[in-house]
């Protein structure tokens, strides 16, 4: 197999951060986010130091799933304004440093897009998966499992991706049955058609001067495929592909597994909350307390930043271990979110705002690429209780929409997020507690956790032992969380209530100074932690000041 290009250089040292387009800013007062309104705050992104950019789906779509049904890829929804608005956008961005990447919604479209209304009228289409009614025990069997009833004037069913509004594209199956004539090839020519689709989307948009893509369930092309074998095939000819016609742009995958989704040709993957032989388990070890956006279907697993002190970060640990023994050193990334649109935010429950400065001291210290959810570096709230809006209820503990209120931008009327006169016209409700963070408090107060964010990024990236690239020593895997980077930054996060402490035998802490401390002692080889206490100490001796 050839080898891939090596990802590009600027990926090693982003920081990402989620934009969810229709909750950032709305620069045109009808309640709903836009493109002039990310680009009018664009120099809070950048005064952050934040360097990448990924917004949610931005494509001409019915929004029957918030945007991941698209029904046009090449045109943007008039919610968000133009082509010329985006064009701006990612000129205004760039000017400040800023790489912006669309989200790829590549397994299905939605069932108003031309390719299915097509379709669903042509026997001989074979862009989405059909039966017929005939398949069966007889003419009127029902259509098989989880396939849905043709709209149109083809005979049988479609099978959808997710919600029965969006068709999934036939990239075929990886294993055949004659009695199931569905089961496309993945070399089949409706398939191969999808394929090409991808590579011309993808074309366009990066030809107009995007930076890459986020793409939506990466993992569910091809059907039946156990252990992804055809779905890594078919990511793996699109790398070489990206590779040859555009080497600095980036894939990144939401997959849930880097150990399978880099090696296939993606330079970066998420820990989600799901995906991976333990469905996300690596990342709700960490942040999941079982409130806000919770499946049943979930195995229960103490998180590590909690109150109680009841979790551990080696669940954690261990899974980013194997992954990167697995996609080896340059050759691809791992990215730690915050939270995203379908997960709970750092600030959920009974995590309160005390317990956030210790998330983020792990967070931005932590071998992995950081992305950081839009809010959460001011610590908003997940708002419970919200209307579903735009398919955000996935189950009776599920809600999405309490992670995509708009943002907090300061004490002006509705948050300063919109300037639309009544509030029942936001495309969500704002958090309604009097005392909800806005981004011109905490930038007021130099205290606050935006601009221990900031410090922590600049840190971040004025060190490159603190990045993705440089080495860890774990030495305590418990509470206090204890862990050297690059033979000489020492960081500790306690994020329990309870102080902890921790004697480090083998360390030399002779000349430990802190970088970024609160509630940490550092005391020969006794380090104590209070509770909700971090600190990034660096271990080697000062300069003389002259």
């Amino acid at each position: 197999m050839t080898p891939f290009r090596p990802a590009p250089s600027w990926l090693a040292d982003a920081v990402f951060y989620q934009i969810y387009p229709q909750s950032f800013a709305d620069s045109d007062g009808d309640g709903i986010g836009d493109f002039a309104g990310i680009t009018g705050r664009l120099d809070h992104l950048a005064w952050l130091g934040v360097n990448t950019v990924w917004l949610n789906p931005c494509f001409a779509s019915p929004f029957r799933d918030a945007g991941y049904d698209v029904s046009d890829y090449l045109s943007v929804a008039p919610r968000y304004g133009t082509d010329d608005d985006l064009a701006r956008l990612v000129d205004e961005a760039r000017r400040r440093g800023i790489r912006v990447l669309l989200d790829l919604v590549a397994g299905h479209t939605s069932d108003e897009h031309p390719w299915f209304t097509a379709s669903a009228d042509d026997p001989e289409d074979h862009r989405y998966i059909w039966t017929d009614t005939h398949t069966g025990s007889g003419t009127d069997a029902p259509p098989p499992a989880g396939f849905v009833a043709s709209p149109g004037a083809r005979p049988g069913a479609y099978l959808p991706n997710f919600f029965d509004s969006q068709p999934a594209l036939n990239f075929g199956y990886a294993r055949t049955d004659p009695a199931e004539p569905w089961r496309q090839a993945p070399d089949a020519p409706g398939p191969l058609a999808n394929r090409a689709a991808l590579r011309e989307i993808m074309d366009h948009w990066l030809g107009l001067g995007l930076a890459g893509f986020r793409v939506d369930m990466a993992a569910s092309l091809v059907k039946d495929d156990a252990g992804k074998t055809e779905t890594r095939k078919l990511w793996t000819e699109l790398r070489h592909w990206l590779d040859a016609a555009h080497p600095e742009a980036a894939l990144l995958a939401e997959w849930g597994d880097p150990a399978v989704s880099v090696p296939a040709g993606f330079h970066t993957d998420f820990f989600l909350q799901f995906g991976g032989p333990t469905e996300g388990r690596p990342l709700r070890s960490l942040w999941n307390n079982r409130q806000g956006t919770d499946n049943d279907g979930w195995d229960p697993v103490d998180c590590f930043f909690d109150p109680g002190g009841k979790g551990s970060p080696s669940t954690f640990v261990d899974a980013w271990r194997e992954a990167v023994a697995v996609i080896g050193e340059g050759d691809g990334h791992v990215a730690l979110p915050t939270a995203n649109h379908d997960f709970a935010r750092l600030n959920c429950g009974p995590r309160t705002a005390e317990q956030l400065p210790a998330a983020f001291a792990f967070q931005l210290t932590w071998p992995t690429l950081p992305a950081i959810y839009y809010g959460d570096e001011i610590g908003m709230r997940f708002i419970p209780g919200l209307p579903d809006t735009e398919g955000s209820v996935l189950g009776p503990r599920y809600n999405r929409a309490g992670s995509r209120t708009p943002m907090q931008w300061d004490d002006g009327p509705n948050a300063g997020f919109s300037a639309v006169s009544t509030p029942d016209s936001l495309y969500l409700p704002l958090d309604p507690s009097p005392d909800r963070p806005t981004v011109a408090a905490q930038r007021a107060d130099e205290s606050s956790l935006l601009h221990l964010v900031r410090r922590l990024i600049a840190l971040r990236r004025a060190t490159p032992e603190l990045g993705a690239a440089g080495s860890v020593d774990v030495l305590h895997s418990g509470y206090p969380f204890v862990y050297v980077r690059g033979g000489r930054y020492l960081v500790v996060v306690n994020p329990r209530a309870t102080p902890a402490d921790f004697t480090a035998d083998a360390l030399d802490t002779t000349h430990a100074h802190a970088l970024e401390a609160s509630g940490v002692a550092v005391d020969g080889r006794t380090i104590t932690a209070q509770g909700f206490a971090y600190g990034v100490f660096d271990l080697t001796p000062q300069e003389p000041s002259v």
